[in-house]
């Protein structure tokens, strides 16, 4: 997997984003709907983005970084093929996320807030997936699961890393 701050979009690539600058006229003031929309096209924001859109709205490179570092609805990188969330909010704290998201990068190699070498996973920890008395919560690609444990998360993972599938039987439906 290609590192996406040395990724170089190609003059056709940046037709997309030089038509979302355009569509506001490069008002210095939709600095975050432009890079939302670019992040919606691309999936994250890399180096070359930032540099494209400063080079249009005349916003500096810095101002656009430490916008998109301060959101965390922004990425700098590609997501994996997998998105995983592990809920650090205090319920899921206190009942172990901790152990949770150290197997889900035992098994993925994916370093929280990064995706995995091999572009399979990547691990975000939330404060809050809204399940607090069904802790400890992970998502996996949108999948809620509850009352998981380091086995549960290995065994799910393995087979998922496997490209066997898995079976959701702890979704936050909540089924236990």
């Amino acid at each position: 997997m290609s590192n996406p701050d040395s990724l170089k979009l190609s003059a056709e690539n940046f037709d997309a984003i030089d038509q979302i600058v355009n569509k506001y006229n490069s008002d210095k003031g939709a600095a975050i709907m432009i890079l939302q929309q670019v992040q919606a096209t691309y999936g994250y924001i890399g180096q070359s983005m930032l540099e494209r859109i400063s080079q249009l709205t005349g916003t500096p490179t810095s101002e656009l970084f430490s916008i998109v570092t301060f959101y965390s609805q922004f990425r700098l990188e590609p997501l994996g093929e997998n998105f995983i969330q592990v809920c650090h909010g205090t319920a899921c704290h206190l009942a172990g996320a901790e152990r949770i998201s150290e197997a889900v990068q035992h098994v993925t190699k994916a370093k929280p807030g990064h995706t995995s070498p091999d572009g399979k996973f990547t691990l975000e920890h939330v404060a809050c997936l809204g399940c607090c008395s069904h802790g400890p919560i992970m998502t996996l690609n949108n999948e809620t699961f509850a009352r998981m444990t380091p086995d549960k998360v290995k065994k799910m993972l393995h087979q998922k890393v496997a490209d066997k599938g898995f079976v959701n039987s702890e979704g936050c439906e909540l089924s236990e």
